[in-house]
């Protein structure tokens, strides 16, 4: 029986070979030889292919496009020489797969037919002879204008080995390299061409639908695998070339298995998908509150909204310049000169940094698709990566420059774009530092600048814009310093001295020293040639031949005043210009210093009163290192060409210098919190803020990055934040009587961050059917909080609704803090109010309303977002940590941390809150809620209660649409009156939290 068994198997398997064999042909052969038919136009083109800087990347693509059209590069009479054959540059693997044989390519590379430039040919029979003993001791560069062309086939290599290469045209296209030793670090220029009926095909410029990463240019991510060559950045050889001595390595092809339907990885990364809106909604799809609330400023929008777009992120690039050293020149880079390597998938070969997806009907339905756990895959979707891009935060600097400071609007667009711009503001202060100009401020409009075309009016500051966008980057954050010798070390530096002159003007010498300098993002870094993350030993000769920069270790990346340098905000409070004073605008970091979970080390030593007894970093909670189970995360930090992993490659470094170890604690850079509503934006309209959708690394392979994003924040709310619960409900005396407990999880206040955020409670008492008879904290479709008649409670709104004009603001109406809510018009909000200074006319001369503000100081202004102009506190009942430390403690750490005086402590208490006692340790609140059970028409059955979060309430939104004009204004509108939330976790413009359920009114 075995036998017959066996036998019937054979059979079907050749069965399935003879199948394979007689259908497979090179489908690459034509039936004419692919060669120049124009000689003198190749002629013409030469010169300007070779040098690639000498052009603006669009008018030198496109005598590309022409030169690779033509296919002058197979121009054998001008000296350009090729492969022996069509060959691998990896194993064929044959697999039996639900009986049937499926081959797979794993080669670095589909098959591969290279061409050679003459320069380049005889640069090899110099630098690399045959005879190895000849090689000269140190290999001489490349010289200008060589061109490598590696033609791509359809695998196995087998198919077409055989045939002319004369007669063969590219299926995949042609990864190609032209030296240009000045332009660029490794001194090539690098591209993919796919020869096309589509003439546009091959032009980045303007860019295509996807958004992506363009196919062309300086700083590619080929280096990936590139930098792991010996030298020059290629792996070419002389045994490859026909008519030279010696064969090409050859590798294992099971080419009997035909599989052609496969796609190539380098293909699949020039198809990524394009980034499309969501269809804008008819008139009657339009949320009606929204709408309602917002109707003024929506029929002020612009009826073409294409002039609302942000610019592409393919125009994101900016790579290192100098070839010899990386300086203060290249001090900041974009992120996709780190995307090769340091997202996941760029090889198409190795998949560290994933792991399988969960099977999900509309994101993973057949199991095969990947989670991206890279650096890059998990932050360029965090509001982190979107900070460059956020729609919020610009409309916030418009009313901050058009209403609230106008008359220095100068100064408060650099101090902003200081941190949601850093990389941009940065190194342009930097650039105008070295060429004498002091530290120009940096401009909003320069964050919207591109390079194409090459004479459009912002142009010259292109790089600095695309640098802007990119967000809070990977060269913001690695190459900062905090040690006291490193921080003394980076002094005399170029590249701070703009940002000693950014600590003088936010963090002064009389009010601060040391960590506390460095508030508001203000941290210096180390030398432009040097980065640094957590782990030691890390491999440096990749990156240094990438960039010229060199990888090393320092703990300080396991600390929170990575993260406190930013997350505390010290900013001056301006009136007419003129400061009144200093404040805390955010105080995250400190906020965590003074609760259970201080850890009371930083980069230089122990705070007073030592750790606390939950005691977790910042990166322990947002760069979660361990997985669900507790067990620690364990990966490569990077995919990078291996000598022991990938195929064998000749002229490539040895194990030593690139076989990268697996790490325990691989940190994720998920680096989110709540703000879902950025990234409803995000996923929504990608193509209006100019971001791509799928990955540009792991494209097809993996769930999109944003999906993941959005899954952390639901994790975050739902499991890591806070719980609620209805502790206590009863019946007495015609009232009905309960009280809601909140827990909170965090370090830090709940809501913490920029002072506009929110969270409240929504109580229900719920009939037998579940209906609702009586509700505190219910909202509209808009996310204001109304009463039973369905108005806004007092203080929810503050404009008349055609911005007119403010609703008594001097009044400073709002929620107060309730510790027993009686009133369906009352409702427990967790916030910060703060106030501005006395209003002009008000009784208050420039000195009286610098009396005015501060700590002790009465409220006498009005409500206010602005964060520039908080002079007093009005409210701040957020829920403190587990332990918050008393007044007295709190002034030792906040001294110690170099915050002088009691500014910090007192900024960091809560204000009136009244004798709450759960605000005397933290840790969560107690609301009591009292109903008179015969105001409502029908028994209660049970109660509910229901935490809410708004990261952009209305209150705020109402806010910018008032208080600001224009581009960044209108973006915002747009986007808010077409948001569709119904069907997401924010439904109702309000992120869903917890909820107690419904809990049974005993009797």
């Amino acid at each position: 029986m075995a036998g017959k068994f066996t036998r019937a198997l054979i059979g079907l398997a050749f069965t399935v070979i003879s199948a394979s064999s007689a259908g497979a042909a090179c489908t690459a052969l034509q039936t004419t030889a692919q060669v120049p038919t124009d000689l003198a136009l190749c002629k013409r083109l030469d010169p300007v292919v070779r040098a690639p800087a000498a052009l603006p990347l669009n008018e030198y693509e496109a005598a590309l496009d022409q030169y690779f059209s033509n296919f002058c590069h197979r121009d054998e009479a001008a000296g350009w020489v090729h492969d022996k054959y069509v060959r691998d540059t990896g194993p064929y693997v044959a697999s039996l797969i639900n009986g049937a044989w499926v081959g797979g390519d794993r080669g670095t590379h589909a098959p591969v037919m290279i061409w050679y430039s003459p320069e380049f040919h005889a640069w090899l029979k110099e630098a690399r002879p045959a005879d190895e003993a000849a090689r000269p001791a140190q290999e001489p560069p490349v010289p200008d204008g060589a061109m490598i062309v590696k033609e791509m086939y359809p695998a196995p290599a087998a198919l077409c080995a055989k045939e002319d290469p004369l007669l063969l045209k590219p299926t995949s296209g042609a990864a190609f390299m032209v030296r240009d030793t000045k332009a660029s670090h490794d001194g090539w220029y690098w591209g993919w061409y796919g020869w096309s009926d589509d003439r546009t095909a091959n032009i980045d410029w303007p860019p295509r639908p996807s958004n992506g990463l363009p196919y062309q240019g300086f700083g590619q991510y080929c280096l990936n695998c590139h930098a792991s060559a010996a030298n020059n950045s290629t792996f070419s050889s002389l045994s490859n070339i026909a008519g030279e001595p010696g064969e090409p390595i050859s590798f294992l092809s099971q080419d009997f298995a035909l599989d052609l339907g496969s796609e190539p990885h380098h293909e699949a990364l020039t198809a990524i998908a394009p980034a499309v809106d969501d269809p804008k909604p008819a008139p009657k799809e339009l949320n009606p509150d929204v709408a309602a609330l917002f109707d003024y400023v929506f029929a002020e929008l612009p009826k073409d909204v294409a002039g609302l777009q942000m610019p592409s992120a393919s125009y994101d690039v900016v790579w290192v310049k100098e070839h010899a050293k990386t300086t203060e020149k290249s001090q900041y880079l974009t992120s996709d000169q780190c995307v090769g390597c340091h997202d996941a998938g760029g090889t198409g070969l190795q998949f560290d940094m994933t792991k399988p997806a969960p099977l999900d009907p509309v994101h993973n339905p057949d199991g095969s698709k990947l989670i991206n756990m890279s650096p890059y895959g998990t932050w360029r979707t965090s509001p982190m990566g979107l900070a460059g891009r956020d729609p919020i935060f610009f409309s916030q600097l418009a009313s901050e420059t058009q209403t609230f400071h106008p008359g220095v609007s100068d100064e408060v667009q650099s101090i902003c774009l200081g941190c949601h711009g850093i990389q941009g503001q940065r190194q342009f202060q930097l650039d105008g530092h070295l060429k004498g100009e002091g530290c120009p401020n940096f401009e909003r409009s320069m964050a919207d600048a591109v390079p194409y075309p090459p004479n459009n009016p912002s142009a010259q500051h292109a790089d600095f814009g695309a640098l802007a966008r990119d967000g809070i980057s990977c060269t913001a954050c690695h190459h900062a310093v905090f040690k006291d010798a490193d921080v003394e070390a980076a002094r005399a530096s170029p590249a701070n001295s703009c940002i000693a002159e950014r600590q003088d003007q936010l963090n002064p010498k009389e009010l601060a020293e040391g960590f506390a300098r460095t508030f508001t993002g203000s941290y210096f870094v180390g030398a432009a040639d040097e980065l640094k993350g957590p782990f030691e030993d890390p491999k440096q000769v990749p990156m240094r031949n990438a960039l010229g920069i060199t990888p090393g270790h320092d703990d300080t990346f396991l600390k929170s005043d990575l993260c406190g340098s930013c997350h505390t905000v010290h900013l001056p409070v301006l009136d007419d210009g003129k400061i009144l004073g200093y404040t805390f605008e955010q105080t995250t970091y400190p906020e965590w210093a003074f609760s259970d979970y201080r850890t009371g080390v930083t980069a230089n030593g122990e705070l007073p009163g030592g750790a606390g007894p939950k005691a977790a970093s910042c990166q322990d909670c947002h760069m979660k290192s361990h997985d669900e189970t507790g067990q620690p995360l364990v990966s490569k930090i990077a995919g990078i060409q291996e000598h022991s992993n990938f195929p064998q490659v000749e002229n490539g470094l040895g194990a030593d210098a690139i076989d990268l170890e697996r790490r325990k604690n691989f940190a994720l850079h998920t680096l989110v919190g709540l703000n879902v509503f950025l990234i409803e934006m995000a996923d929504q309209f990608p193509d209006f803020l100019g971001i791509a959708v799928q990955d540009p690394m792991l494209v097809s392979k993996g769930i999109d990055n944003i999906d993941t994003t959005r899954d952390k924040m639901m994790e975050n709310a739902k499991t890591l934040t806070a719980s609620i619960a209805v502790t206590d409900v009863s019946e007495a005396d015609g009232r009905l009587s309960a009280a809601v407990r909140i827990d909170s999880k965090t370090g830090h206040k709940f809501p913490s961050g920029v002072g506009f955020r929110r969270a409240f409670v929504e109580f229900k008492a719920l009939d037998a059917e579940g209906k609702a008879l009586w509700t505190s904290g219910g909202t509209n479709a808009a996310g204001v909080i109304v009463d039973a008649a369905g108005e806004p409670v007092a203080g929810e709104l503050w404009w008349q609704p055609d911005c007119s004009a403010r609703i008594a603001p001097l009044e400073r109406r709002h929620q107060p803090h309730y510790q027993t809510i009686t009133s369906q018009s009352e409702a427990q909000i967790y916030q910060e109010l703060v106030s501005t200074p006395p209003l002009a006319g008000a009784g208050a001369g420039a000195g009286e309303a610098a009396n005015a503000c501060g700590h002790d100081a009465a409220p006498a202004g009005q409500l206010t977002t602005s964060f520039l102009s908080i002079c007093s506190h009005v409210k701040d009942n957020r829920i403190l940590p587990s332990g918050y430390l008393g007044f007295e403690e709190r002034v030792k750490i906040a001294n110690a941390l170099g915050s002088k005086g009691t500014a910090l402590a007192e900024d960091t208490g809560s204000v009136a809150i009244g004798d709450d006692p759960d605000y005397q340790s933290g840790g969560g609140d107690t609301v009591n809620y009292e109903i008179d059970l015969a105001s409502l028409p029908r028994p209660v059955a049970s109660v509910e209660a229901t935490l809410y979060y708004q990261a952009i309430p209305p209150f705020y939104l109402q806010d910018r649409f008032c208080t600001a004009k224009g581009t960044d204004r209108d973006r915002l509108a747009y986007l808010t009156s077409q948001l569709k939330l119904d069907d997401t976790p924010a439904a109702d413009w309000k992120l869903k939290m917890v909820t107690s359920g419904p809990v049974p009114v005993g009797r």
